[in-house]
């Protein structure tokens, strides 16, 4: 092996000791010396050790002797060429053993020769670690350690190509210590070929003087730590994803009128666990709030503002309001819990008597809706900014959503990648929706596999698919809807009374709950005619699980039950119907006014 001569060189060094150097050859031409002024005209002790070279020139001003220096002899002062500035010469490595060197080294070292990879030396470490070796044998019988640990093909590939190659953290076999190894060729001497030698001969001797240094690391103790710190990202993200899992729907409500699925796929395990949600909130009356969000950032802080958020939201849609209100109060919400995370959310309100899916979304992606004719459109703005960024009044849109409609909500994990612009994430969308046939649960997998989403993706992902079924036959014999508008002044309550049981008793209820279903009807025709504005409508509907009976009037102040005392002739219309029905509520409509209601559940077959 051939060592390279190194020295220590600073910048400038050379460029210093040259000029001296021509400056004292200048000198001794005109005959001067030093002026020793500056040292109390005392001779410099170094001239007079300096002697000439071996050639007859005159000393290298740049090697020192082996003066100590003014005064002391014991080589702790400085010498004239240091207090110059020049540096003193290195010692020359050609001299070093390499044997001795490479014996003394911690890490593991052999050398190998030959085509068969022929041991040459190991040094004592490699000894210490593996046992002793027999020189001359080839590598896969003498050092097996090597093929355990997958070099044998490192060593053929360094053979032929005459490159360094490098392995990062092999592991011997049953948990044993882990090495960086690096195999580098080196040629051998090798002797003239002599007269009469044959090319193919001169080849094979060139191939069995050339050899590999190996050179074993031992990184046990920074593989061990490496694999702790996994381990620790391990446990962070699977409690992260279960937090994540528990905050979501364990399952989702079935709406009367609607068909709903849902997914949530974690980003791969290179990802950090998102804050990525998804919910269905039944408000009565047949109307359902559907929601989709996604908080910025990773792991469990995103995770747990996801599920304050998600409280948050169930809590609002119980007041039953607009879509745009519900967001305003949950921007407030979202800066006061951290104004670091800023959160996406579309709220959604679907109405069975409208075919209108009402929505408001803060800065989250177009839901997408497929007609029963299978054309996809996306839901216009209003878009406003996302939750926690305050200042901002969202405004409320609707979508139409009839029989035989699909919509689809979902979060940019889905449509968005790297190097590529989101809209052409939700255009792909489009068309896999367009040609995506079956049950939502059948819908969201296809999707998911057409836009590409697999246990390796980097990001989130939550999907919601709902469906408006196009019932026809026995089905469509169970969803009936009834309406009479209410008009006149006193008259219209027994009116109202007989619409109510005409319209019952067409629907073959049983004789109970047709008396239950006129006695609240005209009850809460009596409020809404006491206390209401025109205009004033009943509608009564009934689902394959439920009779709802609604009155709409012109009036936005919304009743509450209070307890009335015996001496009052008003105030016990809304306790009677809450105490009958299996459940109440009342509601600002959009148009101004309000909406008073009443469910009953059907009873088994």
């Amino acid at each position: 092996m051939n060592f390279t001569r190194w020295s220590a060189r600073f910048p400038g060094t050379q460029r210093r000791a040259a000029a001296r150097t021509e400056h004292a050859a200048a000198q001794a031409k005109r005959g001067e010396g030093a002026v020793p002024a500056a040292r109390g005209g005392r001779p410099d002790p170094g001239a007079e050790r300096s002697t000439p070279a071996a050639d007859g020139h005159p000393a290298d001003p740049t090697v020192s002797g082996t003066g100590t220096g003014s005064g002391t002899g014991s080589g702790t002062g400085t010498t004239p060429a240091q207090r110059t500035g020049v540096l003193t010469a290195v010692p020359s490595l050609d001299e070093l053993s390499v044997r001795e060197v490479l014996g003394r080294l911690p890490a593991l070292v052999a050398l190998v020769h030959g085509p068969e990879h022929r041991v040459a030396y190991v040094n004592d470490a490699y000894t210490a670690g593996f046992g002793a070796r027999t020189p001359g044998a080839p590598a896969h019988e003498a050092l097996p350690e090597l093929g355990e640990l997958g070099l044998l093909p490192l060593l053929d590939q360094v053979q032929r190509s005459g490159k360094p190659r490098t392995a990062k953290n092999r592991t011997a076999p049953g948990g044993g210590s882990s090495y960086t190894v690096t195999c580098t060729p080196v040629a051998f001497p090798k002797p003239k070929p002599g007269t009469g030698t044959t090319p193919t001969a001169t080849a094979e001797a060139d191939a069995h003087h050339t050899g590999i240094l190996i050179h074993l690391a031992d990184v046990t103790d920074h593989a061990e730590a490496v694999e702790r710190l996994r381990a620790s990202e391990r446990r962070q993200r699977e409690a992260a994803v279960t937090l994540q899992r528990s905050l979501l729907p364990q399952e989702l409500e079935q709406p009367d009128d609607l068909r709903i699925a849902a997914t949530y796929q974690p980003g791969g395990t290179e990802a950090a666990v998102g804050g990525d949600w998804y919910d269905v909130i039944t408000l009565g009356a047949g109307r359902t709030a559907l929601v989709i969000g996604d908080v910025m950032g990773r792991g469990v802080r995103a995770a747990a503002v996801m599920g304050q958020l998600r409280t948050a939201v169930r809590a609002y849609a119980r007041l039953d309001l607009p879509p745009h209100e519900v967001l305003q109060l949950l921007d407030g919400l979202a800066a006061e819990i951290d104004a670091s995370q800023i959160a996406t959310c579309v709220y959604a309100v679907h109405d069975p008597n409208e075919g209108l899916l009402a929505y408001a979304s803060a800065g989250h992606l177009p839901i997408l809706v497929r007609d029963e004719h299978g054309t996809v459109r996306r839901a216009a703005d209003p878009t406003g900014p996302p939750l926690g960024t305050g200042g901002w009044l969202h405004s409320s849109g609707t979508i139409a959503l009839g029989p035989g409609s699909t919509a689809v909500l979902y979060t940019d994990g889905l449509v968005e990648r790297r190097g590529e612009d989101i809209d052409e994430g939700v255009a792909a969308l489009e068309r896999a929706l367009a040609g995506a046939q079956g049950t939502p649960s059948v819908i969201c997998d296809r999707l998911m596999r057409a836009l590409g989403v697999d246990a390796d993706h980097d990001d989130d992902v939550a999907v919601m698919v709902i469906q408006q079924p196009a019932r026809a036959g026995a089905d469509a014999e169970l969803f009936h809807n009834a309406a009479l508008e209410l008009l006149g002044g006193i008259e219209a309550a027994p009116r109202a009374r007989a619409f109510a049981q005409g319209v019952l008793a067409s629907w073959r209820f049983p004789v109970e709950l047709c008396d239950l279903g006129v006695l609240a009807a005209s009850e809460l025709v009596a409020n809404s005619l006491q206390h209401g504005t025109p205009p004033m409508r009943l509608r009564l509907r009934r689902t394959d699980r439920r009779l709802i009976i609604e009155v709409t009037d012109g009036d936005d102040h919304l009743p509450r039950r209070r307890r009335a005392e015996p001496a009052d002739e008003t105030g016990r219309g809304i306790s009677i119907v809450a105490t009958i029905a299996s459940s109440w509520g009342s509601r600002r409509t959009p148009g101004g006014g309000k909406a008073v209601w009443c469910e009953f559940a059907l009873p088994d077959k």
